[in-house]
């Protein structure tokens, strides 16, 4: 079997911005187990085949199993002669090299030494709801289900809080914080009603500097008491400030969240035109 080429001296940095479905891997990162299948893992086979040398990814942000995205970013260190790769060529050869559930969608020249994850300014994401009682159809793997309508108007009120520099301990996995940092700034958050494959939902847009391990899915779970008139708007603000995880709402379901967008220093990232 051929030898993968260890790689040389970086030169220059190659980032991709990737769209996947979710829902048939186990998150994002490779994984010490064999045989579990991760996003990382077939980028970085179909890198590899590509290129005949070894890779190593760096992503702007891990997402959890069966988590979606449209734009996650994932970077790698180039050689001068992979620089001369055409976006064209890129295109076709992870199209023909990736499973159908993953694609590249833009190809970006940067300096030596960006990281997809350290450089990235903010991370955006969005969690769809349908909340009618008949079943979405063509939406279905791309949303929580639920069977009654939703006060949106107080899930936004509620929401309103988790604006700013805060410690999100409540709303992280318990076992993901133990020892680690849990304040994060989030910047904006905001609901949204709309149609997609012509069936409604209601989209949750949040975006931060990072976020924790489930904490988009937990904030959800948690609007979705208030929005279901189980909790009161300020249970939210009272959550917050227990930084314990007891203290919030349920976790939502992965189907419903996708990586939505990244935002980097202007200029530090070069497209390469089709």
């Amino acid at each position: 079997m051929e030898q993968l080429e260890q790689a040389g001296t970086p030169q220059a940095t190659i980032v991709l911005r990737l769209a996947y479905a979710g829902g048939q891997y186990s998150g994002f990162a490779e994984q010490p187990q064999t045989g579990v299948r991760t996003v990382a893992g077939e980028l970085r086979s179909a890198l590899e085949t590509f290129l005949r040398r070894e890779v190593e990814l760096t992503c702007a942000g891990r997402t959890d199993a069966g988590v979606h995205a449209l734009s996650q970013y994932v970077s790698f260190s180039a050689r001068d002669e992979e620089l001369d790769i055409t976006a064209r060529r890129w295109l076709r050869a992870m199209d023909a090299l990736l499973p159908r559930s993953i694609a590249v969608q833009e190809v970006f020249h940067a300096p030596e030494g960006f990281s997809a994850r350290f450089d990235a300014l903010a991370r955006t994401y969005v969690y769809r709801i349908a909340d009618r009682p008949n079943r979405p159809v063509l939406t279905r793997d791309r949303v929580w289900w639920l069977r009654y309508p939703l006060d949106d108007a107080a899930m936004a009120r509620a929401a309103a809080c988790l604006v700013g520099e805060h410690d999100f301990k409540s709303f992280c996995k318990a076992s993901s914080a133990e020892g680690k940092p849990t304040c994060r700034n989030v910047m904006s958050v905001g609901f949204e009603r709309g149609c997609e494959l012509g069936e409604d939902v209601l989209s949750f847009t949040i975006t931060g500097n990072a976020f924790l391990h489930s904490m988009v899915r937990t904030i959800v779970g948690t609007l979705v008491e208030v929005g279901s008139h189980r909790r009161d708007e300020s249970w939210v603000a009272e959550a917050l400030a227990a930084c314990d995880r007891a203290a919030a709402g349920p976790t939502a379901p992965a189907d419903g969240l996708v990586f939505a967008g990244v935002a980097y220093p202007d200029g530090l990232l070069t497209p390469l035109s089709i």
